[in-house]
């Protein structure tokens, strides 16, 4: 008799609850309408499962609930922002730190910082809040990754990878003194959570250092991306993930940080670099857009509770316990039949809504559509990664349409249990049962920037 796979659990237990506003498919299509189809409008007491993003959402632990205690208040100099930047030192390995209110205070200034108008900043698939304020700088995104990461099908093991030719045919092209820096997100959200490989860090590092251009790292999820390393790449199986994760940050001269993702706590984010005339930079900016160099933003409490996130989820049991929750929602789902981005990422599930929606093309945001379908059908909130997300080109002004679109499902950490996702698999699967009767959006507002967080529409 074969032996079954012993089962996990989480290597922690709940020591506090917050009740959930259990509600009727009636009551939730009458806020659906007052949110203009949006999840993002909606009121979160109205909401039963919340997995419209990992932002700030996670619970923290005792350990650092303790650590906000620990709060040194001070204007200028809380040792709180020292005991972060020695971290950030022992875990990330830059030399310099400057902390921001979150990841966009980072990416603001960082783009400011590095990038004159009519640069291009070549990048393994946009993000949203980043290639805006690259665009807002004064440059132009370029997306340089594998052609596997624009497929929702598929078993390449690290979709997020950049395509080598693809970003040197874009140094012969407009010059290597034209490209502010590449940057590289791992994992790749737009793709579903899709891991990049050392190899192909290490790869992008050489290419860049030849032609003089900066390799900036979107660190968010990088914790994250050390375990798909470790559990995929040759080589690695034996070291812990903060040997991984410290080795692949060394392949790159500056990072942006949001401490609301990895870090563990639902406020905070910082830059860090090695060089020291961009230290200087940040250094005097952070000063006009965020706050002192030594609090950029945050209460020194924030900050120790962000040292006190590092260092818990930099351990692996902690991270294998993430990303098996995450496999195993998104195990049900593939069991199920449901159309889903292979393999599954690390943050989240994401649905493919042109499988799912085949019938409603996407100039009508099928993904829009089917986020407000199942907050609708079960009080799951989901956003979506689509058509609304991609925007407009900036030159033409025409809708972009990317051929992912997809509705994001994205796990909080150390929040929900496993009857949650079985709940919202099964409320998934009854949805799909009834799929052909579902009809899509039209857009009646929208936004200057960032259209997905405030736009509306109406029903079809």
């Amino acid at each position: 008799m074969a032996k079954k796979q012993k089962p996990w659990a989480e290597p922690y237990k709940i020591k506090m609850v917050e009740p959930l506003k259990v509600t009727n498919s009636e009551y939730r299509l009458e806020k659906m309408k007052e949110a203009g189809w949006n999840t993002f409008l909606l009121h979160s007491e109205d909401v039963y499962i919340d997995l419209l993003t990992d932002s700030g959402t996670n619970a923290m632990s005792d350990y650092q609930w303790a650590g906000m205690m620990l709060g040194d208040e001070a204007y200028a100099g809380s040792k709180n922002y020292y005991y972060l930047e020695a971290n950030v030192q022992k875990y990330y390995g830059y030399k310099y730190l400057v902390p921001t209110h979150q990841g966009r205070g980072a990416e603001n200034m960082l783009s400011k910082a590095l990038i004159k108008p009519g640069d291009f900043v070549p990048g393994n698939m946009f993000f949203t809040t980043t290639r805006q304020h690259q665009e807002i700088a004064g440059g132009t995104f370029v997306d340089v990754i594998i052609d596997e990461a624009h497929e929702a099908k598929g078993t390449h093991p690290f979709k997020g990878n950049v395509d080598l030719q693809k970003f040197e045919n874009l140094i012969n092209k407009v010059g290597a003194d034209k490209i502010a820096y590449i940057t590289i997100g791992a994992p790749v959200n737009m793709a579903g959570g899709q891991p990049v490989s050392m190899e192909n860090m290490k790869q992008v590092h050489a290419l860049a250092h030849k032609h003089g251009i900066k390799v900036v790292l979107d660190a968010t999820r990088n914790i994250e991306n050390a375990y798909f390393i470790q559990q995929r790449e040759p080589g690695y199986q034996n070291k812990s993930l903060a040997e991984i994760h410290k080795e692949f940050c060394s392949y790159s001269d500056a990072a942006t940080m949001s401490g609301k993702k990895d870090l563990l706590v639902n406020i905070g984010g910082f830059v860090a670099c090695n060089d020291f005339e961009v230290f200087e930079e940040l250094r005097n900016m952070v000063v006009v857009y965020e706050g002192l160099h030594t609090y950029g933003g945050l209460a020194g409490r924030d900050m120790e509770a962000m040292s006190r996130g590092l260092e818990e989820a930099i351990q692996d049991d902690y991270m294998a316990s993430r990303i098996k929750q995450v496999e195993y929602f998104g195990n049900l789902l593939l069991d199920a039949g449901i159309p889903i981005v292979e393999p599954i990422g690390g943050h989240g599930v994401f649905l493919d809504a042109k499988r799912f929606y085949p019938h409603i093309p996407q100039t009508e945001y099928p993904a829009q559509a089917l986020a407000a379908h199942l907050y609708i059908d079960s009080g799951i909130r989901a956003m979506e990664r689509g058509a609304v997300s991609a925007g407009r080109n900036k030159e033409t002004g025409e809708n972009n349409m990317p051929n992912l679109e997809l509705v994001r499902l994205t796990v909080p950490r150390r929040v929900y249990t496993q009857s949650h996702f079985d709940f919202a698999a099964y409320s998934i699967v009854e949805l799909f049962e009834k799929r052909e009767q579902a009809k899509g959006l039209k857009m009646v507002y929208e936004p200057k920037y960032l259209r997905f967080f405030q736009a509306r529409f109406e029903s079809l």
